[in-house]
């Protein structure tokens, strides 16, 4: 479409120039002072932009349904062609970055829970001229790659946060549970709640495609470790397992969680949960498609070379009602 349009312009800058020469007009002076202008190419309608939205989430995790639903939200305000797709595969999310470029995308959102994984591919569309924002993972590889900026929260703040909570909880033995193996993002949340816990931390190992495995793991962690009295989950649906987990052995460990949902707002409170970290993802995929929509349309760059966050918000038990109502609308 931009090429049709460019093609036209020119035609119409030839036919403006045929027209003054065959009027025999007087055009001195105005030909030496336009010889250096070029005709601006005409701006590009919304519904022929596309914007592809391509993150690593696993098939049925609740987290990234509401990043598709701030991505879906902001696509149909601006009136553009919005695709997502996700695999947990790097190479498979790869595939589907080359692809979408290959197809003339106009703009890439991409998450990065494996940056070594994806950097090729990043890095090819950001040469052949598509602008790419980074959400949710990848925020210390994000500028390096070429991306305009990152849109998420700083893991290592999130879970200084998380650490200061287990504190005022006054927990000394909690386990970490990760539940996608190689996730950068994941396991910074897990060292920087370490760094600020007071008590002993160790990581737990879990499958987040696979709820009723991780839930018995956990299980099997604090049968065998009986003075653990905490657990961390990362994630929102990994979180009701462990208050399940913690229930079924007749624990007393506190749990607490990072992301959010539906399940975890109520179960926050009714004061089941401590506390739940909040990224907010539906910010993530609405200002993520937002801004490659004014970088197309308007040569923006959001951000000023520095991240958009959209977290850490902590709720608690004091402020947990308020966000229940929009995690059942499915935007929290």
């Amino acid at each position: 479409m931009t090429i049709d349009r460019r093609l036209l312009a020119a035609v119409a800058a030839a036919a403006f120039v045929l027209t003054a020469c065959s009027t025999g007009s007087d055009t001195s002076g105005t030909d030496e002072a336009d010889s250096g202008d070029e005709t601006a190419a005409a701006p590009q309608e919304a519904a022929d932009i596309r914007i592809d939205v391509i993150t690593h989430a696993a098939p049925g995790d609740s987290f990234w349904d509401v990043v598709e639903a701030g991505a879906d939200q902001a696509g149909n305000d601006l009136g553009v062609d919005m695709q997502y797709n996700s695999s947990p595969e790097p190479g498979q999310q790869s595939t589907l970055i080359d692809t979408a470029v290959s197809e003339d995308t106009d703009g890439l959102v991409v998450s990065m829970a494996s940056p070594e994984g994806l950097e090729a591919s990043i890095r090819a569309a950001v040469d052949a001229g598509v602008p790419v924002i980074t959400i949710n993972s990848g925020i210390e590889e994000s500028a390096d790659f070429g991306a305009i900026t990152h849109v998420g929260q700083s893991e290592t703040l999130a879970g200084e946060a998380a650490g200061e909570e287990l504190n005022a909880a006054g927990l000394g033995n909690v386990i970490c549970v990760i539940q996608e193996a190689g996730n950068v993002a994941l396991e910074e949340r897990c060292a920087a709640a370490a760094s600020t816990f007071d008590g002993e931390m160790n990581n737990l190992q879990v499958d987040n495609t696979d709820l009723a495995a991780s839930q018995a793991t956990i299980e099997s962690e604090l049968q065998a470790s009986g003075d653990v009295d905490g657990v961390l989950s990362l994630g929102g649906d990994i979180a009701g397992r462990a208050v399940a987990a913690v229930q079924a052995v007749g624990s007393d460990a506190e749990v607490g969680t990072f992301d959010v949902n539906a399940d975890v707002a109520q179960l926050v409170a009714d004061g089941d949960l401590l506390f739940a970290i909040d990224q907010q993802p539906y910010v993530q995929g609405y200002l993520g498609v937002t801004g490659i929509y004014l970088k197309v349309t308007n040569g923006n760059d959001i951000g000023g070379g520095q991240p958009v966050y959209s977290g850490p918000a902590i709720i608690t038990e004091e402020n947990a009602d308020e966000v229940v109502q929009f995690a059942e609308n499915g935007t929290r």
